[in-house]
């Protein structure tokens, strides 16, 4: 009976982890849901952006910008976007494989305590460390940026990357390691908008200050609308990996409880048995 009461314990314990895996499954599926929504949410802004500001391209030449200038690399700085907590299946460590070498001269900023704690770890040369909440405030992302970009202006880094687990769908988030700056140009910036630099309009504008003025306020905008929508596919990413793995768990807690529910039953009609034939042979003796 021993063993009976064993199995039942183990039972017990299985069936309490499948419901808290189950729960965070939920939880995490709601949250995916609103980070896939927040990062679609802003879509109509840049297109209003793109409407009202296509023109300046086409009426700018030889526009000097320091997003904009060339330079040798030697120091370069990546901005490690991971999450705050576990149990997200292999997403950190997929991501982490995807940092440079330690002898290459490198500035970690990181978002996510996984991040700076990996690369404290590692002995990597870490600048700063910032965390932001799931419902990703853009005044929290904007910190990070102007970190990163006071630093390359300061010629502390001679570029910014980001290095951010890319949302692809529900089954599958890809690492990416992606350069924002220097920016090759300022057509391939404003494509990146949906900005139309080439396109023409006969009409007559005029643009206060100035239309090099007007463009010198957008590439900032431009960065920074950038890396808002790669932490926000980050967090999707997190969320949906996370539900994908809490639901694996749930799955194998479930056939868990089955593969145990038969070996209880098993014993339990073993020691049935047990007693019977205890009983038949006591019988047999009497008589």
């Amino acid at each position: 009976m021993a063993n009976l009461r064993d199995i039942r314990r183990r039972i017990k314990s299985v069936k309490n982890t499948a419901q808290i895996t189950r729960a965070m499954q939920l939880v995490a599926a709601s949250k995916m849901k609103k980070a896939q929504d927040a990062a679609l949410a802003g879509r109509p802004y840049a297109h209003l952006m793109a409407k009202v500001l296509g023109p300046v391209a086409g009426r700018i030449v030889d526009f000097e910008h320091p997003f904009l200038e060339e330079r040798t690399t030697t120091t370069r700085g990546i901005i490690v976007v991971s999450t705050d907590k576990g149990l997200c299946g292999g997403l950190n460590s997929n991501l982490f494989r995807e940092i440079p070498a330690k002898d290459e001269s490198v500035k970690y900023i990181t978002v996510g305590r996984k991040a700076s704690q990996y690369i404290s770890r590692s002995g990597r040369g870490l600048a700063a460390d910032f965390t932001i909440s799931d419902s990703i405030h853009f005044m929290e992302v904007k910190a990070v940026i102007k970190f990163a970009i006071d630093l390359f202006i300061n010629n502390e880094i001679d570029s910014v990357e980001i290095l951010y687990s890319s949302f692809v769908n529900t089954l599958r988030q890809d690492s990416r390691l992606v350069p924002l700056l220097p920016l090759t140009s300022i057509e391939d910036a404003l494509q990146e908008l949906g900005i139309d630099s080439t396109n023409t309009d006969d009409r007559e504008m005029n643009y206060e200050p100035s239309a090099e003025a007007v463009l010198k306020e957008l590439l900032p905008l431009y960065v920074r609308r950038q890396f808002f929508s790669m932490v926000q596919g980050a967090k999707a990413s997190e969320h949906s990996a996370r539900m994908v793995a809490m639901k694996s768990a749930t799955d194998n807690a479930n056939n868990l409880i089955d593969s145990l529910t038969l070996d209880y039953n098993k014993a339990r009609q073993a020691a049935i048995t047990q007693e019977i034939l205890e009983i038949a042979a006591a019988t047999a003796s009497n008589g």
